[in-house]
């Protein structure tokens, strides 16, 4: 990875977070601690609140109770824009490019917090980890690949050399090989340079490939969590999640 492309990692803490919307919480008292060089994942059944725990960490969604904190810095109910220029950077699940513009013009819209002279060598950067990019830059975001289109999103995040990156179902709806690339060429990429990953991942076994750590999720709360190799030892675990064959 470009030197310029990635700030060196900082610690993404939750601490008995409950969050939700119009004062109802969806997820309750979560522990979570991403740090950097490692990918925590975080699974679960769809409506066990991933995705409102992602949101909420970002200032998406509120914070009902409890704290966010980046390294020693509370940053509970920060503004989305705010949180960015702390070097978070977030990648939903869906309404993650502009279909309507370019390629370019989204990394553009990605260095919105830029200096204006310094946009151009981002976008090298960004280039040089997804090279497949550079051919399409006049490409409508809209006309791409999902592999192409989710490069896209992570490369517009990039744009401003994040140092903690929240990964919301990257794989949704890829192919088994362009996920699997995905997962373990470019998100463990991030952490294998030195950027704290904290991913929401609804494949279970591939999350758990990459991973260094794992949380489940399950009714808003974290049921279980640990090491990835420990998990894959946990008869509840391997039934719900893995399939009942891969006990064996």
């Amino acid at each position: 990875m470009s030197v310029e492309l990635s700030q060196a990692g900082q610690v993404l803490t939750a601490t008995n977070l409950s969050a939700g919307y119009d004062g109802r919480a969806i997820v309750q008292g979560v522990n979570v601690e991403a740090t950097p060089g490692k990918v925590v994942s975080i699974v679960g059944p769809n409506g066990s609140g991933k995705s409102t725990l992602l949101k909420s960490l970002v200032g998406v969604v509120p914070v009902l109770a409890g704290t966010v904190a980046i390294g020693s810095r509370d940053i509970t109910n920060f503004a989305p824009e705010k949180v960015a220029t702390l070097g978070v950077g977030y990648v939903p699940q869906i309404d993650d490019v502009f279909p309507p513009l370019t390629v370019k013009e989204n990394l553009e819209i990605g260095g919105f917090l830029l200096p204006r002279h310094d946009v151009a060598g981002r976008i090298e950067a960004v280039l040089e980890f997804f090279p497949r990019l550079k051919e399409m830059l006049t490409r409508k975001a809209g006309k791409l690949s999902g592999g192409e289109r989710k490069m896209l999103a992570m490369g517009r995040v990039l744009m401003l050399a994040p140092s903690v990156l929240v990964l919301d179902e990257p794989t949704a709806n890829l192919a088994p090989m362009v996920a699997t690339q995905l997962l373990e060429e470019y998100i463990r990429g991030f952490a294998d340079h030195g950027s704290t990953v904290l991913l929401v991942e609804q494949r279970a076994k591939a999350a758990l490939r990459i991973s260094d750590w794992t949380c489940v999720l399950g009714g808003g709360r974290v049921v279980l969590e640990g090491a990835p190799k420990d998990l894959e030892r946990d008869p509840v675990f391997v039934e719900s999640f893995l399939g009942g064959a891969a006990r064996h």
